[in-house]
């Protein structure tokens, strides 16, 4: 044969069983729901139990290691047994494959549920972000509808696939939707590590491989991006996504249905990944069309190659994979777009006025002094090297994509948004870190055997074998036992935040939120249901806490586009306005509220004194200043107290002494068309019924 020829022989691989397509869905399965019902078990357990604060004891935190130590060493002895003996009776078998499946689970349990054992809230507590992740599940918990967060009577713009999973869970246990962000968190997060285990397994053909990549992966998740849940799953998903792509563009049916189900369901839940992982999927398709197809062994034309040229199949099943995925994706946008269609008035999207630090710098993992830094320069140098497979070429598109997002963010900001591409930094370290290890993989299966095929005996292979799962089993312990340092200040806020209740878990003073319940309780008094009454409030935390309507959303970043954030600003804006001119009587003020687009709020939670007459009741608008950081400003607007309570106003006289102790709303006038009470800081304007 001459040195230009080329033939394609079947690889004789080691340790590499493909299981079935029926035992590996069978697997997903099992693997999905034992992760979730083992992590849902031991959040039962470790609710009944009586820890002290993590950030006011070592306790929870010695706990934490020694249970991360434990999944570690048990999936690390399990799987070296059967690697170096691979003939085991049954009972062990089966104790290793349960082991293998369920460990992800039992890694979020030890690193992260141990630590928030001892608090309601999840990490990061309500703060900034968390207060609409939290406001949305509590809404969520109220209906099975896709309907949004904040506003009455229109759909959610805001993907609702976790959301809604979460309400369901809620409503399952009965306790409230903020109640639930902390179990469904990990639960969710726990199975979706879990379902790696059978996919990668799959891929590889190991079942230690397949384990160890689901470890890494959740691992790096639970690092990088744990607070927010939806996209943790999402990211956990694209390495596999993009060796998919590429089998999906090369003609496996099985493979389309995958990265089909995959990019749909991830568009329910979280878009922003979902868009780069289906751009690699568009860039691969087209690699794919521009290669050369290997001739096999036997083939007449053996030894020559494929032709080379456009091929236009890939393109064909690309089409196939992506309107796949948006009929899948339409269950959750459908009735957005719907009301889009149907010509629903609506303002511009903020969500990508957003550009902190992190998001002017390029991601470069290998550098980094870290096990995942070592990895990740493996699995960069593995991509190089083995650009030539199929499976590597996809990762390394993949790679490329979002190296490319990420860059692209930084130029786009001359249009006056950005990509949000600092938070595909996690996407990065996923597919550098499983590359690494399946370079890793490849060095012991074939690298070593392939340069020293005559001195590698079984007894070294199997010291090699031995030795290689020491040294990684130390370094996997070595980062995972760090997870809760790691994530200190967002433990840390868990418990220092107020809840539902009212408490703090560290049992220090609770906020503002002492008052929440005195609130909810004065409105309802009135006749008015939550899930039914539009608030007008910028008091955060009570909307996260209670599924009262939204007459404004917090931020333009998270309002929905139909719910027009501008516009009702400025109609805040006239309104508070004009309380102190023609609107200043309640009557004049009511038909105003009515006269608007918008369902007319039926209570006020202002700030201000209610015995003060002179002095204005506080409201704050956000408004928009990107490209400034931080992107948001809030600005006072301030109501006159006559335009809600007339002519019979009390005098600072009738004031009652009040302290921080006094939660109770102190009812100020109870017979207009408006009622209003004192509670703590809050003036509470309540339409009378």
């Amino acid at each position: 044969m001459s040195h230009t020829e080329v033939q394609v022989r079947p690889r004789q691989t080691q340790a590499r069983t493909p299981t079935s397509l029926a035992r590996t869905l069978i697997a997903m399965l099992a693997a999905t729901l034992g992760g979730a019902l083992l992590t849902l078990g031991c959040w039962l357990i470790l609710k009944h139990t009586h820890f002290p604060a993590f950030n006011t004891s070592q306790v929870s935190r010695a706990l934490a290691t020694f249970g991360s130590a434990a999944v570690v060493a048990v999936v690390a002895l399990l799987l070296a047994w059967a690697q170096l003996h691979p003939q085991i009776p049954m009972w062990r078998r089966v104790l290793t494959y349960a082991a293998a499946y369920l460990s992800p689970a039992a890694l979020v349990v030890s690193s992260t549920a141990i630590p928030l054992a001892a608090t309601r809230l999840y990490l990061d507590g309500v703060q900034v972000d968390q207060g609409f992740r939290t406001q949305f599940l509590s809404r969520m918990a109220t209906t099975w509808k896709p309907v949004d967060m904040a506003y009455a009577d229109i759909p959610t713009y805001y993907p609702v696939g976790w959301f809604w999973g979460g309400g369901r869970l809620a409503q399952l246990l009965g306790i409230p939707g903020w109640e639930v962000f902390q179990p469904w968190a990990l639960v969710s997060i726990a199975a979706a590590a879990c379902l790696l285990v059978p996919v990668w397994q799959r891929l590889t053909g190991s079942l230690a491989l397949g384990t160890a990549i689901a470890l890494i992966e959740i691992a790096v998740v639970l690092v990088t991006t744990p607070e927010e849940p939806y996209a943790a799953i999402v990211a956990l998903g694209a390495p596999a996504a993009t060796v998919l792509a590429g089998r999906a563009m090369r003609g496996s049916l099985h493979a389309m249905l995958a990265v089909a189900i995959f990019l749909g369901v991830s568009a329910s839940m979280y878009t922003l990944f979902t868009g780069a992982i289906a751009l690699s999927v568009v860039v691969i398709a087209f690699v794919v069309a521009f290669e050369r197809p290997a001739v096999p062994v036997g083939s007449e034309h053996a030894g020559r190659g494929g032709r080379s040229g456009f091929h236009f199949a890939p393109i064909a099943r690309l089409v196939i994979v992506g309107l796949s995925s948006m009929l899948i994706a339409a269950v959750a946008w459908g009735p957005y777009f719907l009301a889009i269609v149907r010509g629903a008035p609506h303002s511009g999207a903020t969500a990508m006025h957003y550009l902190p630090a992190e998001g002017t710098e390029v991601p470069v993992p290998f550098l980094a002094a870290s096990v995942i830094g070592a990895l990740s320069l493996i699995g960069l140098i593995y991509l190089v090297v083995r650009i030539r497979e199929a499976d590597v070429r996809a990762m390394a598109v993949g790679l490329i994509v979002f190296y490319t997002w990420i860059l692209g963010s930084m130029l786009v900001t001359l249009s006056g948004r950005t990509l949000l591409g600092f938070r595909l930094d996690v996407l990065v370290v996923l597919q550098l870190s499983v590359a690494g290890a399946l370079g890793i993989g490849w060095l012991r299966r074939d690298g070593i055997q392939r340069w020293y095929p005559h001195t590698l005996s079984t007894e070294m292979s199997r010291s090699l074998t031995l030795a290689l799962t020491v040294v990684l089993a130390l370094a996997g312990l070595h980062y995972v036992q760090d997870i809760p340092r790691k994530n200190q200040y967002s433990i840390d806020l868990a418990y220092s935040g107020t809840d539902g209740f009212g408490e703090r878990a560290d049992r220090f003073s609770a906020d503002a939120g002492k008052y929440h319940a005195a609130i909810d309780e004065f409105i309802q008094s009135h006749g008015h249901v939550p899930t039914e009454t539009v608030v007008l409030c910028d008091e955060a935390n009570f909307m996260v806490y209670h599924p009262y309507l939204a007459f404004q959303a917090f931020t333009s970043h998270y309002a929905n586009p139909l719910g027009e954030f501008g516009q009702r600003n400025e109609q805040l804006e006239q309104w508070a306005q004009d309380s102190w001119g023609p609107l200043n009587t309640p009557e004049k003020l009511t038909a105003a509220f009515e006269d608007a687009p918008w369902r007319a709020p039926q209570a006020f939670v202002l700030r201000g004194n209610a015995y003060d007459a002179k002095a204005g009741w506080k409201f704050h608008v956000a408004e928009d200043i990107y490209p400034s950081d931080p992107n948001v400003r809030f600005r006072g607007l301030y109501f006159n107290p006559a335009a809600f309570m007339g002519d019979t106003q009390p005098s600072a006289a009738e004031k009652p002494k009040l302290n921080d102790e006094d939660i109770s709303a102190h009812v100020v006038k109870s017979d207009g068309l408006w009622n209003v009470a004192q509670v703590g800081p809050f003036v509470v304007v309540v339409r009378a019924e």
